[in-house]
């Protein structure tokens, strides 16, 4: 089906003069070469393919990323907004914050951060008003703070903690132990994890996690994710002595994750083929009367999400005949799988639920906004969780045999509050709440509802000051729309140093997302994806006709999924928008599913190898629908030279063929990040100097006055 042919790849680099914000700018020149490819009976020309080398590699690749810095870093020198910013965002950083806490024994344990450390750090108090202490601290693990602590989770008793280590913002992760009692760290050490939790046996022998087969040298950034299997690790043994649990060598595309009950008698293995939440369950006793898998829900159909259980009794939340979720509960032990309904399908998504005490908290999105209620365990309403404000509340952990439980509260400008709860009584207090450098009363959020292309009705959140005078002013829309993911209200420090200036913040809930169960998501996948590139237009085109705003001052923002729509919404509206942020996006979508992760995508992109989806693919790829001869916004794209979770190519090969395109004279350059991946990991001082540029470049191109606060 395909034909191909490669040149050899030689890279000439040029270097520009210095620049000023309103100057031509003199872009590196980018070697291009004869790569085709006849698809269908297509050909589809791929003039950048050698920048999918990885940087760390290939040396031809590594001086065009300097030569491309080094013209970006000439730019961003000129903009007068640039340092108002970063002094600002590492004022508004600058705040004390905690973690949601978790329960092991006597212990409560949590990660704290005490305002501008790179990375948080992890604290332990043996008992809930004693003593704090400070555990772990990843920022003592390397000089520039680019290593982090990722997952953790202590044994049952609190003895122990294992967690991971995630460097220069990679995926993989670097499982360690430490005596919690001690300090100690033990000697065990677990490599090629990734996509894995961490769930101890009860008895605190050790713990189950999710790994990779060690990649071939070289390949460990870019080289697809297969055979993932679940072991089990005894504390103080070496990684080659671990136990493989569960695998499925016959479908290598399977993934799996491990979970052991609340009262520990049962190991509950979780398995997926890509991003859609279609499972299947397997269930192994771990009193040793059954000490293989067995399976509980069969054929990948459907979401099953635990949510607690009690003796053989599991609930669990499941979209199989509703949509927008439902709570069932099964009998394990049961000789046929009876699936017994408790808490019914309603108008609001259910996104989860956990059994704490001898409740059931169940949690919903009304809008796009957080709800929760609460259940008995046969599903009688015993009341609403009340929930401070409109916005996003995270955590409700908890175990069967304890009413305790504790959740975070945030919004667009209320920073994360941590408030305990008690399930038995429905009350919550405040535990931890933070001391801000700005008044979150001084900014308003409304939630609006426009019309799409199709008429389909997108609610939208729009942030500003409340101060803020009557007429169009600089507005930032973001949006994500895929992968089932709802975007909820959450805060920034860095859109708070935004809205300072007098911007306005839109957030746009798109379809794609969750928000709205499945048929939102299956509205805004496949075949489908055109419907959230033509929400996010719609939303521009609101908020224009609305006032809020006005085409040269709105600007557009979008990570990975979210960086795929503002390239593609740039090809067909370039006129829309006055400067785009696209960032770690999934660029090139005739080749995303060839490396790392990209093969979990198809469940939402389709397959590139499959005629009817190459063609909706081809239709909208960012990288291949570039319009030269139209004038296109500013554009700034961001990646990372770790970033293993969409590889960095997608972003190089769109920003060389941005710049070899007749698009107007405004700018097309891209930001690199040394040692930094998709987003989790990057240090304080990493994501202060990013965003500093990013708002200086849109204040730039959106017309915005930048003054010191």
């Amino acid at each position: 089906m395909h034909k191909f042919s490669l040149a050899l790849v030689v890279a000439v680099l040029t270097l520009s003069a210095p620049v000023s914000a309103e100057a031509p700018l003199t872009y590196p020149k980018t070697t291009t070469v004869p790569v085709v490819e006849t698809q269908f009976g297509e050909a589809v020309a791929d003039p950048y393919r050698w920048l999918e080398d990885d940087v760390r590699t290939s040396p031809k690749v590594r001086d065009w990323v300097t030569a491309e810095n080094t013209v970006t870093e000439r730019y961003l020198t000129t903009l007068p907004g640039r340092d108002i910013f970063a002094a600002r965002i590492k004022q508004l950083y600058d705040f004390e914050r905690m973690g949601v806490p978790r329960r092991a024994g006597s212990r409560y344990f949590y990660s704290h951060n005490s305002g501008l450390q790179n990375q948080s750090t992890l604290w332990v108090r043996d008992e809930i008003d004693g003593r704090p202490r400070q555990l772990l601290d990843p920022n003592s693990w390397a000089k520039d703070g680019a290593t982090a602590l990722a997952e953790w989770a202590p044994s049952e008793d609190g003895r122990y903690l294992a967690y991971a280590i995630q460097d220069g913002g990679t995926d993989w992760r670097t499982l360690r132990t430490v005596d919690v009692g001690s300090g100690a760290l033990l000697a065990d050490q677990i490599k090629w994890v990734k996509f894995s939790g961490i769930a101890w046996k009860p008895d605190g022998s050790g713990f189950f996690y999710s790994r990779f087969s060690a990649p071939k040298e070289g390949a460990a950034f870019q080289s697809l994710n297969t055979d993932q299997t679940v072991y089990f690790h005894r504390v103080g043994t070496a990684q080659d002595a671990d136990v493989r649990i569960y695998a499925t060598p016959d479908h290598p595309n399977y993934s799996h994750g491990a979970r052991v009950t609340d009262d520990g008698r049962y190991l509950v293995v979780t398995s997926t083929q890509g991003t859609d939440p279609r499972m299947e369950v397997h269930v192994m006793r771990l009193d040793g009367s059954d000490s293989k898998p067995r399976a509980l829900i069969s054929g990948l159909k459907n979401s099953w999400d635990l949510a607690g259980s009690v003796g053989s009794r599991f609930w669990f939340v499941t979209d199989t005949d509703a949509p927008k979720g439902r709570l069932v509960s099964i009998d394990v032990d049961g000789s046929k799988v009876r699936v017994e309904p408790i808490v019914a399908e309603t108008d609001d998504t259910m996104v989860g639920a956990s059994l704490v005490g001898q409740r059931l908290i169940v949690a919903y999105l009304g809008d796009a906004k957080s709800e929760a209620a609460l259940f008995e365990l046969d599903g009688r309403p015993a009341g609403v969780v009340r929930l401070p404000d409109i916005g996003t509340a995270a955590g409700f952990g908890g175990k069967s045999g304890n009413s305790e439980s504790f959740y975070s509260f945030s919004s667009f400008a209320i920073a994360p509050t941590i408030y305990r709860y008690d399930a038995a009584t429905n009350t919550s207090t405040v535990f931890f709440q933070p001391k801000l450098e700005f008044a979150p009363g001084d900014y308003t959020t409304e939630q609006v509802f426009y019309a799409s292309k199709d008429g389909t009705k997108i609610p939208m959140f729009v942030v500003r000051k409340r101060t803020l005078p009557a007429g169009p002013a600089p507005t930032l829309l973001y949006g994500y729309g895929g992968f089932n993911v709802a975007v909820t209200p959450g805060f920034s420090a860095t859109r708070i140093a935004w809205l300072e200036q007098g911007g306005v913040l839109a957030i746009a809930n798109l379809r794609g997302g969750g928000e709205y169960g499945n048929a939102w998501h299956d509205a805004g996948r496949l075949h489908q994806k055109q419907n959230v590139f033509d929400d996010f237009i719609a939303a521009g085109e609101y908020l224009i006709a609305q006032g809020t705003t006005t085409k040269d001052q709105l600007a557009i923002q979008g990570g990975s999924n979210g960086g795929l729509l503002v390239g593609a919404v740039v090809n067909q509206r370039p006129d829309l928008f006055a400067v785009a942020l696209p960032a770690v996006g999934v660029m090139d979508m005739l080749r995303f599913n060839r490396f790392t992760a990209g093969r979990y995508w198809t469940d939402d992109y389709g397959d590139p190898a499959v005629e009817a989806d190459f063609r909706n693919l081809r239709a909208y790829s960012p990288y291949h629908n570039i319009r030269s001869g139209t004038a296109y916004p500013a554009i700034l794209v961001t990646t990372a030279d770790t970033d293993d979770r969409v590889v960095p190519g997608h972003s190089f090969k769109y920003t060389a063929a941005l710049q070899a395109a007749d698009l107007g004279p405004k700018p097309r350059l891209i930001r690199i990040e040394t040692r930094a991946g998709h987003g989790s990991g990057k240090p304080i001082d990493k994501i202060i100097a990013e965003t500093a540029d990013e708002w200086a470049f849109i204040a730039e191109w959106t017309g915005m006055t930048v003054s010191p606060k």
